[in-house]
């Protein structure tokens, strides 16, 4: 199972939010290429990049520090928050991203999600699926849609998507652990998806059973910036 951390960024500085509420933020760092180099001398590859400026304005905003991370370390970036046009993808695969993640896009505008992943690839797109009681969020978690889980990941996984990003967003940011439950409906329905589980993860006992229950991978914020996950047990784990 991949470990992948998460850096939010608001005004070039890494924050976290707690169940996407704006008002919630706290600076971790003013500095998230200082942060990220840390996440890479534990032996840590990969990295999800959340631009919240983006999700809540509509379209890629933070796309410097996407350029900075990528060119100061290795780590293989998902980049994602408010990507709309073609353009906007552009911008984030000319900075550095090795992926992108489209939600509200998908849910708002599926033609043209689903020309994303014909044009750069299943490898390259990654299906955002943000649920509030298994209805699909969009928009930064500021809205609803009439969307619910399940059929929407099997819709997108029967037309070429692999990777699937799941967050229950009553769990994130809370540290009261992962949705296990709904992690194991999804792979019980679609087993061969590669899901990615975000969002409450808490202790590192939950990262063995995320791996037990076949997750790809797993995305881990609060947990590691208020050291209830320490890098030196994340390094452990991948070796």
């Amino acid at each position: 199972m991949r470990i992948i951390p998460a850096i939010d960024i608001i005004d070039g500085k890494c924050v976290r939010l707690s169940q996407g509420d704006y008002n919630s933020k706290k600076i971790y760092n003013e500095n998230p290429l200082e942060v990220a180099k840390q996440f890479q001398d534990h032996g840590i590859q990969y990295l999800h990049l959340v631009d919240l400026d983006g999700a809540k304005s509509k379209h890629i905003v933070n796309y410097k520090v996407l350029e900075q991370i990528a060119s100061g370390t290795d780590l293989k970036i998902d980049f994602g928050g408010g990507l709309k046009s073609d353009k906007d993808l552009e911008i984030a695969f000319n900075s550095g991203a090795a992926q992108i993640t489209g939600g509200s896009i998908a849910v708002k505008d599926r033609e043209t999600f689903l020309s994303w992943l014909e044009k750069y690839g299943s490898e390259k797109i990654i299906l955002g699926a943000d649920a509030k009681d298994e209805k699909i969020a969009v928009s930064g978690w500021l809205e609803e849609s009439e969307e619910h889980l399940l059929p929407f990941i099997q819709r997108y996984h029967e037309n070429g998507v692999q990777y699937v990003i799941c967050t229950d967003i009553a769990k994130d940011g809370m540290l009261g652990g992962p949705s296990f439950d709904l992690y194991q409906k999804i792979l019980r329905e679609i087993p061969d998806v590669k899901l990615i589980a975000s969002g409450g993860i808490a202790e590192f006992d939950d990262l063995p059973k995320l791996q037990e229950i076949g997750c790809e991978g797993a995305i881990l914020g609060k947990a590691i910036y208020e050291n209830r996950i320490s890098l030196k047990q994340l390094e452990n784990f991948l070796q």
